[in-house]
């Protein structure tokens, strides 16, 4: 059974992006249950939806993996922070919810979430001392943090400050030369494990690491062997039945699953995020399931955003009401799908490309023969969902006509 999560009752107005309301409040729950069509209800131009059927095809598609492959799951929440979405990736059947920073770890625990894990290292005594107090509050709350240093154990020890109640569980983090945090030698994880088993206060939990920036597979399993070899030796040392063993971007989860899935020597946890928006871009390209027979659309792009054409100055050229301020760009332009002309006709935005951003405007590259005229609407998936969605607080989810279902609030 997973947690049922407190979903605070949030209010649209004035305020809200993307949404033409100069009335009075009304509530997200009412907002969608208006059943407005997105093209002639209360929204304005640019606006970022979600398609529900894509979003549940999504977390199906993951759900169905980690249970095939035996794998606990805890699915970046940094992607949405949707408590929404949490819920659904929880009834799906995830373990728990994993953040990168301490004020998402604040808010997972505010929508109720009962198992966070903690991506990161952990310094900050005030945060470390609330973690404490939670654990000795919450019977239900398990908590889990990284550590790759002895400054990072000693500050976790002296934040808590006692013998008794529960202690912080902490996993060692391994790295790879070259790249973020994360021990980079097995000597140093067994000194780092080493001082959380002398510590008060402190549990050693097991080891985690993160292979997506790894460039290769084979790269990738080497990263893995060195985990599993991290795993044993604590094990072997500390007497751990079963240590955890946490890994898992987005681009890597079938090597994850052949390498760690079901093993009974370690408590395997994946976290990869992405895969719940998905997108058409960065992981379209990189997605697991383009190298698993029959998978390359098991994922599809959830996230769409709309900007209207309000100019085309010159042949070859047109600009959209659509910028940096709108659209995330880290990872690639946002990518044209369809046009939709001002009778209502679609058609294919084939050859139409983004060359650049303003703060608010997108200049399009319009290929020969095909006709954009001011007021046509131009639907643009994006690459790396997990800078597109801290650009909305309130996000419309439609269905496949266009018709709005729900709308979700983030917390970013």
């Amino acid at each position: 059974m997973s947690d049922r999560l407190s979903i605070p009752r949030e209010h649209v107005d004035w305020r809200t992006k993307g949404l033409w309301w100069p009335g009075e409040p009304i509530t997200l729950d009412a907002l969608g249950s208006r059943g407005d069509d997105l093209f002639t209800g209360p929204f304005t131009w640019p606006l970022m939806v979600l398609r529900a059927s894509a979003l549940e095809r999504n977390i199906a598609a993951l759900a169905g993996f980690t249970e095939h492959h035996r794998l606990l799951f805890a699915p970046h929440g940094k992607t949405a922070m949707s408590p929404v979405l949490t819920q659904r990736q929880l009834d799906a059947g995830a373990w728990g919810i994993t953040a990168a920073t301490a004020n998402q770890v604040l808010a997972f625990r505010r929508f109720g979430v009962n198992r966070i894990l903690l991506a990161n290292e952990l310094l900050d005594p005030g945060v470390l001392r609330w973690v404490a107090a939670e654990l000795d509050a919450d019977p239900d709350f398990d908590f889990l943090f990284y550590a790759d240093s002895l400054e990072g154990v000693a500050t976790a020890s002296q934040a808590v400050g006692r013998d008794g109640g529960r202690p912080l569980r902490v996993m060692v983090e391994r790295g790879t030369p070259g790249g973020r945090t994360g021990c980079r030698t097995r000597e140093r994880v067994l000194e780092v494990a080493r001082e959380v088993v002398r510590a008060p206060g402190l549990e050693l939990a097991g080891v985690a690491g993160y292979e997506g920036s790894l460039s290769d597979a084979e790269g990738v399993r080497g990263f893995l062997d060195d985990l599993l070899g991290d795993a044993a030796a604590l094990a072997a040392e500390h007497g751990l039945e079963r240590p955890v063993l946490s890994v898992g971007g987005s681009a890597w989860f079938d090597v994850v699953a052949e390498a760690v899935g079901g093993r009974e020597d370690v408590l395997p946890i994946l976290r990869s995020g992405a895969y719940v928006a998905h997108d058409d871009g960065l992981y379209r390209r990189t997605t697991p399931y383009n190298r698993m027979p029959g998978g390359g659309d098991a994922l599809s792009g959830a996230l769409e955003l709309w900007a209207q054409v309000t100019s085309t100055p010159e042949k070859g050229l047109a600009i959209a009401a659509m910028g940096r301020r709108e659209a995330n760009h880290d990872q690639g332009f946002p990518i044209p799908r369809v046009l939709r002309r001002t009778d209502g006709t679609v058609v294919p935005a084939e050859g139409v490309e983004v060359t650049g951003l303003n703060d608010h405007h997108a200049y399009l590259n319009i290929p020969e023969g095909l006709v954009v005229r001011p007021g046509d609407l131009l639907s643009f998936g994006i690459s790396h969902p997990c800078t597109a969605f801290d650009r909305w607080q309130v996000i419309p989810v439609v269905d496949d006509g266009y018709r709005v279902v729900e709308a979700i609030a983030t917390y970013f």
